[in-house]
């Protein structure tokens, strides 16, 4: 438990007493008399509340302020960045009453329960929440910027989601007819519409980069995917599952009478200030359609190649590469390990007044001024190949081909990185040594991976240790056989990894960074992938490659407490896999 309390009082606590804040604060010795007389007159001009004017002017931080009035009324100051909260006593208040009144329940004491709140001095506040919660309480004091980012972390909008999803439900009954409400979805009050728009801000809120609606046997799961994590977002009646599929498969422009194969569409939505570009993908399950959604925010700002985490000598290596005229640069990983940040921050680096550069892509993920972005449309077959095609009747310098899926395709972008061009392209490979070869297995010819591509980085993403939590961790025998296997037999190796708590919503976790390796080919690499002769290439650029793989990268990174032995381990495990 994280509480700091002053003094034990003599009595159960209670109802606070009538104090004034100025005076607290004075005889705590956190402020001067002098201040706070200029702090009243200040007050008197503004009508600003005393603590908001001693926290603006810089005479006191949140923290000395809710600190100074624990030990004057003898009450525990609690920091809410660290306090393992339970979301069913947290729940007991309202987010409606706990936002109005700056408070959140903490522990239920059984015969009382423990309220934190920003202002320990106003009555009027405590009165109301004893006759809301029904309860006695006793009370504590916390940081109010703490608080008001606990809101978010802790209500989100899981109640209004559940609510709207309630109300939904009785809206349509036992027996549900589209045909009625496909013609009554167009209301903005619908509550099919209402939780829908929720289900985007709350998804939003938390960063979530797909949401997945999925009907189960008996209720509707409805998810969220975080820092590469699922977290269930609520669970309702299965039975508005068909509302919500056909509402979204609209707004995608997909046919809605269509149940019993697979559809894919686009759609936009705007949520206050933002745009949210989103891919939906249906899928035919036995219990109905299966949707899920993947969020990409309009104009959200462009990582930079300084800022994607990549190692100094590889970036340096990587630049010299990107200043080339001509040749093939591939980036790989799995499906969302930040493939095509990775290409963007490249492309932002090199575009410039004096360059043609066109990108292909399915979609267009981000749009940066001065290029030529096209997007591919299988249904009028415009193929990455054929636009791939007509690319280089645009006189480019410059192509970005969003991935090589097929033997067309990759052969176009060889023949055009041979024939004057820089090309940059994704695939799906695990590491950086294989993917010479998963050209060849497309039929691609060996001359012209031999001399065509200049190079591949490979990438994962690993979850950044949550830093409110992070703490020292005891590595597990398992951890310790990898660290034997990496070379590092230090028994004093030190690692962190987080606890949980209720800033990382108790996964330990807060964040995303990618993990690189390079492999640069020369000559004697070239020569080796000409000749076919997967075994002698492997060996070769494994030697060029030690010590500078993922799973180093990863190393360094637990070494510097920025992420856990297990995100690492899970990095080694994968490259461990392909060495097999």
């Amino acid at each position: 438990m994280v509480i700091n309390s002053g003094a034990a009082p003599a009595e159960p606590l209670g109802r606070p007493e009538k104090l004034r804040l100025g005076d607290v604060l004075v005889q705590q010795r956190l402020i001067s008399q002098e201040q706070l007389q200029q702090t009243l007159a200040l007050q008197k001009q503004t009508g600003k509340k005393m603590g908001r004017l001693l926290i603006e002017t810089g005479l006191i931080t949140e923290e000395l302020l809710a600190n100074g009035l624990a030990r004057q009324l003898r009450i525990p100051f609690v920091n809410l960045k660290t306090f393992p909260f339970r979301a069913d006593v947290v729940k007991l208040l309202p987010e409606s009453a706990a936002r109005r009144f700056r408070a959140l329940v903490l522990e239920d004491k059984g015969d009382s329960l423990l309220v934190a709140v920003a202002d320990p001095l106003d009555l009027f506040a405590y009165d109301e929440l004893t006759r809301l919660l029904k309860r006695n309480i006793s009370i504590a004091a916390v940081p109010e910027s703490q608080l008001a980012l606990a809101f978010d972390r802790l209500y989100r909008r899981t109640e209004e989601i559940s609510g709207l999803a309630r109300a939904l439900e009785k809206d349509l009954g036992d027996a549900v007819d589209f045909g009625e409400l496909t013609a009554n979805v167009g209301s903005e009050g619908a509550p099919v519409v209402r939780l829908l728009q929720s289900l985007f801000e709350d998804a939003v809120q938390v960063g979530a980069s797909d949401v997945h609606i999925e009907p189960q046997e008996s209720d509707l799961q409805i998810r969220v995917r975080v820092d590469g994590v699922l977290q269930t977002q609520t669970e309702a009646d299965k039975r508005i599952a068909g509302a919500l599929a056909q509402r979204l498969k609209l707004m995608a422009g997909l046919d809605i009478s269509e149940k019993r194969l697979p559809q894919d569409g686009r759609f936009s939505v705007r949520l206050r200030d933002l745009t949210i570009d989103v891919r939906l993908s249906t899928l035919p399950t036995t219990y109905g359609e299966s949707v899920v959604m993947r969020l990409l925010k309009q104009g959200s700002s462009m990582k930079k190649l300084d800022n994607i985490g990549m190692p100094a000598e590889m970036l340096k290596r990587f630049r010299e590469m990107l200043g080339h005229s001509a040749g093939l640069l591939l980036v790989t990983g799995p499906t969302g390990s930040g493939k095509t940040t990775t290409l963007y921050a490249a492309l932002a680096e090199i575009n410039a007044a004096e360059l043609k550069v066109i990108t292909v892509e399915d979609p267009v993920e981000y749009r940066l001024p001065g290029l030529t972005q096209v997007q591919v449309n299988e249904k009028i077959d415009l193929t990455f190949a054929r636009v791939l095609r007509a690319c280089l009747r645009q006189d480019p310098d410059v192509i970005l081909v969003g991935e090589m899926r097929d033997e067309e395709t990759a052969e176009i972008g060889l023949r055009a990185a041979i024939t004057g061009h820089l090309v940059l392209s994704t695939l799906h490979t695990r590491d950086a040594v294989s993917t010479p070869f998963r050209l060849l297995d497309m039929g691609v010819p060996p001359f012209m991976v031999a001399t065509s591509l200049q190079g591949v980085i490979a990438q994962r993403l690993v979850r950044l240790n949550c830093p409110e939590c992070a703490a020292p961790h005891q590595a597990t025998p398992q951890e310790l056989s990898w660290l034997v296997g990496m070379g590092q037999s230090d028994v004093h190796f030190v690692s962190k990894r987080g606890i949980g708590c209720s800033s990382c919503n108790g996964t330990g976790y807060s964040g995303r960074q990618g993990v690189y390796e390079l492999l640069e080919m020369d000559a004697t690499l070239t020569q080796a992938a000409s000749r076919s002769d997967p075994a002698a290439f492997m060996k070769l650029a494994r030697e060029r490659m030690s010590g500078r793989t993922m799973s180093f990268h990863a190393l360094e990174l637990v070494r510097q407490g920025r992420t856990s032995l297990a995100e690492a381990l899970r990095i080694g495990f994968e490259a461990d896999e392909q060495d097999v």
